[in-house]
Parts: C-alpha cells; structure tokens; sequence
C-alpha cells in the first residue's frame, strides 16, 4: 500500500483519534498536578520530598565531578564558531560515561538517577546548549531510553552497551508535513516474507538531531496491515550505515549551532524483524512514553540558565556604575534583578521535585514533566530577556565582539537564540498546553460522556446528562471548603504557610472554572485553545510554587535560611501572574481575535502587506515534498553527509 492511499481521510477526527488511541488513560499511581487540576491539593505527595532525591549519591558526585574537571578543558565559543562539537570532546565525554549515565550498571552504563542526570545536564549546558541538546536526544529520546523500557532482552544486549560506550543515536519522528499530528506521517515499512521477516523502509525524516553524527537512530514509520500483523506506527532501531540511508542535508539554525541536525532520507531500507521495538502499532505509545520523563531535560536546561543569568546580572550590575550608582541599585533594574534571582531557584525547584517524583517510581508524573516543560522553557526565555535589557547594548553584542575589544566575553545574546528552541522542542508550547488540557479536563469529559460529544443524539446526551449529574453532585461540594481556608494549616511550611494555602484555595477555584467552562462550551471546549490554555498556565504557576516551597523548606533545614527568602518573592510574584489569569479566563478578546485572524487567512486585510519586499518569495515550497523526493530549487546533496565522530 502506498504512503498516499495510507493518507486518505486523514482529517481533524482521524488524527485525533491515532493521537488518542497512544494517550495511556489509566492512572494508577497518585499525581500531585493532576489533582491541582480537580480541586485536589495532595501536599503529601509532594513533601517532604522522597529522602533518596537529597542523600548524596557517591557515584553521582562522584561522577559529577569528574565531569566538572573534562568540561573545564572545553571552549563553548570554539562550538559557536565552529558550529560543531569536536570529536575529541565528544570522546572525552565518553570517557567519563555520560552517554550513558542513565543506562543500567549490567549494560555498560552508570546507573544513575533522572536527578543526577539534570545535574550533568546543566553542566554540559554551561560549556554550550548543543552538548545538552546532543546528550539529551541520545539518551532521552535516542535509542537507550525506548530500548530500556520496551526492548527485549536480546535487544537491551545489543543496543544498551553501545549507546553506553558512545554510540550516538537519534530519535526520528517529525517528517516535512508531520510535526504532532502523526496520523499525517508517510514514512512506511512494508513487511516482507522473505528472510524470516523483513520490513522495507521509505520516506524522509526532518529535524533529525544527532542524525548526522548518529551510529544507531530508532524511526517511527507507518506499517501497512498485512497477513502477519495489524500494521500501524511503528518504532524500529536502524543502524545509521545501512544502505539506503542518506543525510541529505544538515540545517543551521538561529540557535544551538553545535547541533548535528539534518534530513534523513531511507529508500528501500531493509531492516530485520527483530529491530522492532515492541508491536506493531505500539510506536507512537513507546514516542509518548519516553517523553513523559524525557522532557525533564529541558527543565534541567532551564534551571542551568537561570543560575548563569542570576550570576551575571549579579555581578554586572555591580559593576556598572550610571548616576552615581551601580545600576543594580536602580529600582527599575533592581525589579529584574529579583525577577531572575526568584525565578532562578522556582526553576531548580520544579526540576528537582520533577526529578525526585519520577526516580521515587511511586507517583505518575506525566502532567508534572509536561507542566515542567512547558513552565521552564517559557520562564527561562523571559530570564534570558531581562538578562539582554539588563546587559544593555552589551547584552546585544556577541561574546566574541566583546573579547575582540577587550571586554568580558558574556553571550547574553546567544543565550537568548539558544533558549527559543526549547518553547518548541519535544511538544511546542502550544501543544504542551493541548496535552495537558486533555488530561485537566479529562474527569469531566469522562463523567459527561455524550455531551461531550457533537455527534451524539439528544436521547444519548439525555443519557448522559443523567451520569454527568451523579458525578459532579458527589465532586463539586468538595470544591466549596479545603484546609486552604484555615490560617492554622500546613504550618510546617513557616512563612511559607500562607502560599501553600493560597495554592490549595487556588487549586479548587481552578476546577470550579473548568467546570464552568465545561458547563458553558461542553463538546466545543476542546476548541476554546486558548482558554485551555490559561487553565493549564495556572495549574503550571501553583505547581511551580508548591514546588519551590517544598524546595525551600528542604533547603532551610540544612541551614539555608535564605532560601525561604527567594521562595517567598516567587510566590508573590507568581500569584500576580495567575490572578492575571484567572481575570483573563473570562475577560479577553478571545472571539475578537478568532474573527480577526479568520479575516486575515481570507486575504482581507493583503492591503496592510504592501510597502515591503518580501526576499523569501520564489525560493521553494512552504512545505517540502512529503515523500523525501528533491523539490524544485532545494540545495540538498547528491552526497551523504552522515559521518560518524572517530
């Protein structure tokens, strides 16, 4: 079957519903930001936080150190201008075992724990993002992490040793037409009879990082039903030199230019059975899976940010001296200065706490590493933001302008193009808020049943009205009252009882307007995105200040009195942002907008589009040909530009 007879009917319904059919439903465990979500704040599961995360681990220090003494030999700016990392910093980092740090002790790797790997990833970050970007695709989404968790055994022997010693893989999902809408993807593998099973692999691959440098990639590929097996997405583990693999072209990016990313492209790839990974149609599961705990990276990045940017706003307003006084003394920088300071450590916290739930194995942390995600690579982007404007002209300059003239050599600005790319990596923000909002409201679409639906009939939403009744009599009057309202409660927390009860009062209001808006929209709330996605913002902000709280009240007892100080102007200024919210919730220009941007996409607005040259015009297609053949004026290579680093 070809990859266009496997497109046909693809529409809004059919992609929702392959989207759904990998959305893993059951919650087995408890779930601290899922309860925020329905009115239930559980501090319990979150504090004190599971003892293991703060004992110190003698080979994660260990290791950590070692790292820190390689790292020290490296040159960030080398990466930047060179637009790649050296092999020889790659073998270095092998030599210290960060290609697998992660990976079990029996295969060859470290062993170590989701916190001691965030640890290691805000080190590889300081030097330059592109080590964490490279680090993180190999072992958090490349072959070692699916492998671990739905490889056979046969498989983890294979694959887990390699990847430990050095191997880089890749992860290969998004193709020129398929970004998370997988029910679109054209890449295939055709099942064969021959040689005891084979499958034959074609299609491209866009955005591969790690691609060009990569030794082993796992690809997600359409299967046609056939005979043997029910067809579907399917992930394999490929080895990057088989033939009829080719790197096409390797793209350059606004940021993060040590990236080895590029277009892969298989024509009539043969790969063995016994490379898949788990069933057949199990793909895209196994893709969700390893994100829920593979998008911790991305915090761990963002926590490495905010620390650097909390040390250079330091010292640089210090330093620089306008009428009269440091300009840190000026209260229209001093308000940054806190912004970065308070924000700084709500990042560390909401790794660690994010980190420690997921290494306890005790609690379901799919929502806390997608709100994780989502919150740090936003707050993160506006740390780097401030850094630049505190920075002034310097902070728009380049590092290596400012040694050039003899000025510390600070890349504040490539910081800032850096960062971008995390509002987008591993699920954009945007879709971060339409995955979290499907499991926030997904109580209510399960008690609602029918009228929630815009096909049922009105006998079958009158069924359900019945049903939904029963629920929300039994869920609602407990939205009324909580420990939230008591000055007494969570008294442990100090001073700072008074935010934890305003996040459990927080977290109640928050349900009762999702049930609002349920009430109001009912099936057509999965189209109210934005409003969506200001119920999950607010979930995002009480979740970061539950955890820096729990963070501080750890750090305290160790004798870190301070820290409440930073948890405390978090809080505050994190409880402006969601009452902001939750004003916006209900008063916004939300339909004035839709109609506007209707109008726009209709052409009726072109006139306002006159006066400019537009220098993209005539230079190829919006969107590159699905199936991986050369369009028109494209500048990929004959030749392959895969390599390996020796």
């Amino acid at each position: 079957m070809s990859a266009e007879a496997l497109q046909e009917n693809v529409n809004e319904r059919t992609s929702r519903e392959v989207a759904e059919s990998a959305r893993e439903t059951e919650w087995n465990r408890p779930s601290f930001a899922k309860g925020l979500y329905l009115g239930r704040c559980d501090i319990s599961l979150i504090h004190p936080l599971p003892s293991s995360t703060y004992t110190e681990n003698d080979d994660g220090e260990q290791f950590l150190s070692r790292l820190t003494s390689v790292l020290a030999t490296m040159e960030g700016q080398r990466i930047e201008k060179e637009s790649l990392i050296p092999d020889e910093y790659l073998r270095d980092l092998a030599s210290v075992g960060v290609f697998g740090i992660k990976i079990p002790k029996e295969f060859g790797g470290l062993g170590l724990s989701l916190t001691y790997y965030g640890r290691a990833l805000m080190l590889l970050s300081s030097v330059h993002p592109s080590i964490g970007a490279l680090v993180s695709a190999h072992q958090s989404i490349g072959v070692p992490e699916p492998v671990r968790m739905f490889g056979t055994p046969e498989q983890k022997r294979e694959y887990l040793p390699r990847c430990a010693s050095g191997a880089v893989s890749a992860f290969l999902l998004t193709e020129p037409d398929v970004g998370s809408d997988p029910a679109r993807m054209n890449a295939t593998a055709t099942y064969t009879d021959d040689d005891d099973g084979t499958y034959i692999l074609n299609g491209s691959k866009l955005w591969t990082t790690n691609g060009v440098i990569a030794e082993l990639v796992v690809v997600m590929a359409k299967v046609p039903p056939h005979s043997g097996g029910p067809g579907g997405i399917s992930a394999f583990v490929v080895e990057a030199d088989t033939p009829g693999i080719t790197v096409t072209h390797r793209n350059a990016f606004m940021g993060l230019r040590g990236i080895e990313n590029g277009v892969t492209r298989f024509e009539n790839v043969r790969i063995p059975a016994a490379s898949r990974l788990g069933r057949e149609g199990q793909g895209l599961k196994i893709a969700l899976t390893t994100l829920n705990t593979g998008r911790l990276s991305i915090p761990a990045n963002c926590a490495a940010t905010g620390k650097w940017s909390l040390k250079i706003a330091r010292q640089w307003s210090n330093a620089r001296v306008q009428w009269g006084r440091p300009i840190g003394k000026h209260e229209a920088v001093a308000q940054k200065i806190s912004f970065i300071a308070a924000t700084a450590f709500a990042l560390e916290s909401v790794f660690e706490l994010s980190a420690a739930l997921a290494d306890s194995g005790q609690k379901d942390v799919r929502i806390e590493a997608a709100l994780a995600k989502l919150w740090s690579s936003e707050m993160a982007y506006r740390i780097a933001d401030e850094l630049v404007q505190i920075r002034g002209g310097r902070g728009y300059e380049t590092a290596a302008s400012l040694k050039a003239r003899g000025e510390r050599a600070v890349p504040a600005e490539q910081q800032l193009r850096d960062l971008r790319i995390n509002r987008i990596f591993e699920g954009s923000s945007e879709i971060m808020h339409l995955l979290i909002a499907r499991e926030a409201v997904d109580a209510h679409l399960a008690a609602a049943g029918d009228l929630a639906s815009s096909e049922a009939d009105l006998r079958a939403k009158a069924k359900a009205a019945a049903g939904a009744s029963s629920f929300y009599a039994g869920w609602l009057p407990h939205l009324l009252a909580g420990p939230g309202m008591s000055p007494r409660s969570y008294s442990d927390f100090g001073r700072l009882a008074g935010h934890v009860r305003f996040v459990e009062r927080a977290s109640r209001r928050l349900a009762r307007h999702t049930f609002l808006g349920m009430a109001r929209w009912q099936a057509k709330l999965e189209h109210r995105q934005v409003f969506l996605g200001r119920i999950v913002d607010i979930g995002a902000e009480l979740f970061a200040m539950a955890a820096t709280c729990s963070h501080a009240k750890h750090l305290e007892g160790q004798g870190r009195q301070e820290a409440g100080e930073l948890a405390d102007v978090f809080c505050r200024q994190s409880r402006l942002r969601i009452e902001q919210l939750f004003t916006d919730l209900w008063s916004n220009t939300d339909n004035a907008d839709s109609r506007l941007a209707g109008r726009v996409l209709d052409g009726r607005y072109e006139w306002l589009e006159e006066g400019v040259l537009d220098q993209s015009d005539g230079t190829g297609p919006w969107i590159a040909e699905a199936n991986g053949a050369e369009p028109s004026g494209a500048s990929l290579s004959a030749e392959d530009l895969h390599r390996r680093y020796r």
